[in-house]
């Protein structure tokens, strides 16, 4: 959430920035304008008020001290008392508003980002490695994984509908296999403290992301009450950890792992990428979380693509790191970097992860803050990415490694994990 204090001080800056976006979000600029005018005429209208009362309660009794009568200036409190009361009602009223407003206004891009309106005006910042060489005709995951019984989609789809996976035997192996290697290569190598959070969360917790209230839709809500709701990423329970709370400034930074399912409604909606397993309603992802001071906050986001970096590395995988720009951005992102993978299979590069620092946007919205040296409470800064997301990365895997006599081969870090076999 943005400060209305700052955007008071210098709103050009802010509709400037938004208008970076091309989502005509700056134009909220002006209305955020107009109720900060509107509360801060009640509360000064409030505050006199209250000052008056105060100030004729004394005089009421130092009259009654002298056996005065006290009806007049009683009626006329009474008055004034009633005026409060309006005052506050409009108040709190032109408070939520103002809160609800700031809530659906997106984060302001940092201006290292480039400026454009979709995805093909993102930034290639680096691509490592190459395109693997079969010497003959890949086949996408689909085929590979039904041929060697590793995926059923066709279960999937019986049991749940379109955009859910089944993973049999050595393909359910590998699955876990490969959240485990990554658990493993984030906490015992980047020193991340891995937690398991609940996939069940509140709404209070989605807005404290930013994905409430403005992606309602995309979310799968349970009917309860309060009502709760399957996490779309383990972003979400994670970062509500410390929602509410002032850390001590020795606390930071807080490093965090976890695995998670997550459950996207929206997942195909567009027709795209519907075969096989690109796009889906449930996927498992392990993320990485950050709190950290401002100051150290952009030397992190780039410390967290390294460590999403690292795990293609060691797996042999072709990639590409993108500097997201001003119109692909995600809402409450003031930066992002995506990591894509080359499937060979299916002859595109597919998101992995999107490693974003939020500046204080998310702490704003959980009241998130750390005491800092000078005593002040101060709100920290926020950043994830995924490290990584599956199941992409396992499509890249079969058609990466996929040999022409059918089986495919497995890296050498995945070996351990699955008992030392060398290919599936």
């Amino acid at each position: 959430m943005l400060d209305v204090r700052k955007i008071r001080e210098n709103p050009d800056f802010y509709r400037e920035r938004l208008a970076r976006r091309n989502a005509g979000d700056e134009k909220l600029i002006a209305q955020v304008l107009v109720l900060d005018e509107q509360r801060r005429k009640r509360l000064q209208e409030g505050e006199a008020l209250k000052s008056e009362r105060n100030r004729t309660s004394k005089e009421i009794g130092a009259i009654k001290a002298k056996g005065g009568g006290i009806t007049e200036v009683s009626a006329q409190m009474k008055i004034v008392g009633e005026q409060i009361a309006r005052l506050d009602q409009e108040l709190a009223a032109i408070e939520t508003e103002q809160t609800d407003l700031l809530l659906r206004i997106p984060n302001v891009p940092h201006d290292s980002l480039p400026v454009g309106k979709t995805s093909e005006d993102n930034r290639v910042e680096r691509v490592i490695g190459k395109a693997a060489e079969l010497g003959f005709k890949a086949k996408p995951h689909w085929e590979i994984g039904a041929q060697l019984g590793l995926i059923d989609l066709e279960a999937a789809t019986k049991i749940s509908g379109s955009g859910f996976i089944v993973f049999k035997g050595p393909g359910a192996r590998l699955q876990r296999a490969l959240i485990n290697y990554l658990l493993d290569l984030h906490t015992t190598q980047h020193g991340y403290t891995e937690v398991s959070p609940p996939f069940l969360v509140r709404g209070e917790s989605l807005q404290g992301t930013s994905q409430l209230p403005k992606f309602a839709e995309d979310l799968y809500r349970v009917e309860e009450e309060p009502p709760l709701y399957l996490i779309p990423t383990a972003e979400v329970p994670v970062t509500n950890l410390h929602r509410e709370e002032i850390l001590p400034a020795d606390r930071l930074p807080i490093h965090y792992a976890a695995y998670t399912p997550c459950f996207r409604r929206e997942a195909g909606s567009a027709g795209k990428d519907t075969r096989g397993m690109i796009r889906v309603h449930q996927f498992d992802k392990v993320e990485l979380v950050h709190f950290v001071t401002p100051e150290e906050s952009y030397k992190t986001l780039e410390i967290l693509v390294g460590h999403a970096e690292r795990v293609l590395q060691d797996l042999g995988l072709h990639y590409r790191v993108l500097s997201l720009c001003t119109g692909d951005i995600s809402f409450g992102a003031a930066k992002c970097y995506d990591l894509e993978v080359w499937a060979p299979g299916v002859g595109a590069w597919l998101e992995v992860s999107s490693c974003s620092n939020f500046e204080d946007f998310q702490a704003r919205r959980m009241n998130l803050r750390y005491k800092n040296g000078e005593g002040k409470n101060v709100f920290c800064h926020t950043l994830n990415g995924s490290g990584l997301a599956l199941p992409r990365l396992y499509i890249a895997l079969l058609e990466t490694y996929q040999q022409a006599d059918g089986h495919v081969v497995i890296p050498a870090p995945l070996r351990p994990y699955l008992g030392g076999i060398e290919k599936l």
